[in-house]
């Protein structure tokens, strides 16, 4: 539907003559006529007087077109391998992505928030778990830190990390890969956080 055909319908579904509307916009009765037959398209000022007349936005007025690109969406599924070299940037490198794009691309919003809720929770676990373990609680009721000697008691403190790191990058691949089909992604999070 042409930008004409919107503001046409948009009036019509309003109940309001041309008339109406140009004394509601403070516009010419010639300018709404031009306007509604594709002789001349509304900027600015104008688009926004039309706006406020209709009682909408110029957002919905103009049509703006939502373009596609799995590059994109699969590049931004990737950006969350982040949290590899610092846990926090799983969250901050999509957040850009998704700031960067999210009216422009198609499912750019719904993936973003996504990632960005799945790696928050992934992040939150992590963090709680070595507060709760360096924190001596859990840690001397587990035994963890009773004898910490050997690799092997070293090593039973760090296999739920191992555990959430391994299901962090296998949710993220898999995610990946069915973005990249145009498939649903996977992301399960506990927190809605982006709703």
């Amino acid at each position: 539907m042409s930008l004409s055909q919107r503001i046409k319908e948009l009036r019509c579904s309003k109940g309001m003559s041309q008339e109406l509307l140009a004394e509601e916009s403070s516009l010419s009765l010639r300018t709404i006529q031009r306007i509604e037959n594709n002789e001349s398209e509304p900027r600015g000022d104008t688009l926004k007087r039309l706006a406020i007349a209709l009682d909408t936005s110029p957002d919905e007025i103009i049509d703006w077109k939502i373009n596609e690109d799995k590059g994109y969406l699969t590049l931004m599924s990737l950006s969350a391998l982040g949290f590899l070299f610092f846990p926090i940037l799983g969250i901050i490198l999509p957040l850009i992505f998704w700031i960067l794009k999210k009216d422009k691309l198609k499912d750019v919003n719904e993936l973003g928030k996504s990632i960005l809720n799945f790696e928050i929770t992934w992040c939150l676990l992590l963090f709680s778990y070595f507060i709760i373990i360096f924190s001596g609680f859990l840690g001397v009721i587990m035994g963890y830190l009773d004898n910490i000697v050997g690799p092997a008691s070293i090593l039973k403190i760090y296999i739920p990390v191992i555990v959430l790191y391994i299901y962090n990058i296998t949710i993220i691949i898999i995610s990946t890969i069915r973005v990249f089909k145009n498939k649903k992604h996977c992301y399960i999070t506990a927190l809605k956080i982006f709703k």
